[in-house]
């Protein structure tokens, strides 16, 4: 059955889905999303970015909708400019991955807190890249121990295929008590508290709009979407997504630079809003 826009929560992942591979926003994104929203439709971010960083592509959409951050760690209302719920790991969790950083001298580690990220001693060329591409605040932590506790929303291991597999299948098979983790990419793996994921993010987003579960969809591109994928009722991700992650989704829209939300809209006008 067919029902209004008003009905509807959409929500996109940033990087590679949203915007192109050259971190642009595709005009057909921004067209169908300016008439999904004008048409009454509920349209946010779902990002692992932190809140600075998700904050300068979200103010490109002309939305008030609250957005969630650190995959899920934090949710921000925009309208209070108010962080609404933040879940960071623990002060023992901090502990544990400081131990599994101690141990591999390759290892990068990189602390994003809501509004600032955090170089971990050695050299940091991950988080120091990812901090000057959106002109981030940042801080270098020259021991450790300078590091802020009680703020790590995530934490992303940067380092060789095999080593983060490696950290990847110590924390899942030592620590699942601890953390969830997932990789980015084929080099970083990002960890976050225990039951924190874009799933549960989105799920607790879609409780304070009061939408319907019936009537969440999102779209994604890469492994930490999986849980948002799997928990919203109506799924899509991008044409050059995994094909693993693919045959999960309801639908495949478009490469990233053709405009795949704006491919994800129009497949849910067509299917199931009136």
């Amino acid at each position: 059955m067919k029902t209004g826009y008003s009905d509807w929560l959409l929500v996109s992942d940033i990087d590679g889905t949203l915007n192109d591979k050259s971190f642009k926003l595709p005009p057909e994104n921004k067209n169908a999303i300016d008439r999904f929203v004008k048409n009454g439709g509920v349209f946010t971010l779902c990002s692992g970015r932190n809140l600075q960083s998700l904050s300068i592509h979200y103010n490109k959409l002309g939305i008030q909708t609250p957005a969630i951050f650190l995959n899920g760690a934090g949710i921000y209302d925009f309208k209070t400019s108010e962080v609404t719920y933040f879940s960071p790991i623990s002060t023992e969790g901090e502990g544990i991955l400081l131990d599994i950083f101690s141990r591999y001298k390759t290892l990068q580690l990189t602390v994003f807190g809501i509004d600032k990220i955090y170089l971990a001693t050695r050299t940091c060329i991950y988080g120091w890249v990812i901090s000057k591409l959106d002109k981030l605040d940042y801080k270098l932590c020259k021991k450790t121990s300078d590091l802020p506790q009680g703020v790590w929303g995530k934490v992303s291991f940067f380092g060789t295929r095999k080593l983060v597999k490696k950290i990847q299948n110590i924390i899942k098979n030592q620590y699942s008590d601890y953390f969830d983790c997932f990789l980015t990419s084929p080099y970083t793996l990002e960890v976050v508290n225990k039951g924190v994921n874009k799933g549960t993010g989105v799920s607790k987003l879609a409780d304070i709009l009061g939408v319907s579960t019936e009537n969440v969809a999102a779209i994604g591109d890469y492994y930490n979407d999986v849980d948002m994928l799997k928990t919203v009722n109506h799924s899509a991700c991008c044409g050059q997504a995994p094909n693993d992650i693919k045959v999960i989704c309801e639908y495949v829209a478009c490469h990233c630079n053709d405009g795949a939300v704006a491919d994800f809209i129009n497949y849910l006008e067509k299917n199931y809003i009136t």
